[in-house]
């Protein structure tokens, strides 16, 4: 998917919830990853590595001038021989800084994160860094509430993990325009008051 392709995502997507939260999710991380001067790590599953994704960030954090942006893929196996910037393990997230930021990618459909991965990234949190989480469904109900900032998928998900990977890291390399984040809780409070009251039985 290029740039034009995401253009015509967004504008398929306009006006709903989904542009909203990608656009919420990918300024929360822009925003951590640029305040602790990049450290940005990337992790998937024992099951699923976010290439697409890694890739993704690291042209945005090209095209926009932001080497913060640049993640580094955290590998739950790496081969004999694989290249430095191929080569980092689960390792490298007990070395994560008190200030970095941690993004944890679990695609719908596969395994749920592994109880040594949940660790992992509860020390990652403990230890003073920003986790974000973008879950698929069926993920389990452990990853979402170690990290700060979470984008979840439902079962049906439209659009799908790959086109949300597209639209986060497009969003991410965009500086939002100034008063865009008032305006976004502008936007999601008049959506609560004009919403009908809960049924109470």
């Amino acid at each position: 998917m290029d740039a034009i392709e995401v253009t015509l995502l967004r504008e398929v997507l306009a006006g709903t919830e989904w542009l909203r939260e990608t656009r919420r999710f990918a300024g929360a991380l822009r925003r951590s990853a640029v305040t602790h001067g990049g450290g940005l790590l990337l992790v998937g599953t024992d099951a699923y590595e976010p290439w697409h994704l890694a890739a993704h960030l690291d042209e945005e954090a090209a095209r926009c001038g932001l080497p913060e942006l640049r993640p580094t893929l955290v590998r739950h196996r790496v081969p004999p021989g694989a290249p430095d910037r191929l080569a980092a393990g689960l390792d490298r997230l007990s070395a994560a800084a008190r200030e970095g930021t941690l993004l944890v990618v679990a695609p719908q459909g596969g395994p749920p994160p592994g109880d040594g991965l949940l660790e992992r990234v509860a020390d990652v949190r403990r230890g003073g860094a920003t986790v974000l989480a973008l879950e698929g469904a069926g993920t389990g109900p452990r990853l979402a509430p170690l990290a700060h900032e979470v984008l979840s998928l439902p079962s049906a998900a439209e659009p799908d993990l790959d086109a949300v990977q597209h639209l986060i890291s497009a969003a991410a390399g965009e500086e939002a325009p100034r008063g865009q984040r008032f305006l976004d809780r502008l936007s999601r409070l008049a959506e609560q008051l004009l919403a009908p009251p809960p049924h109470r039985w």
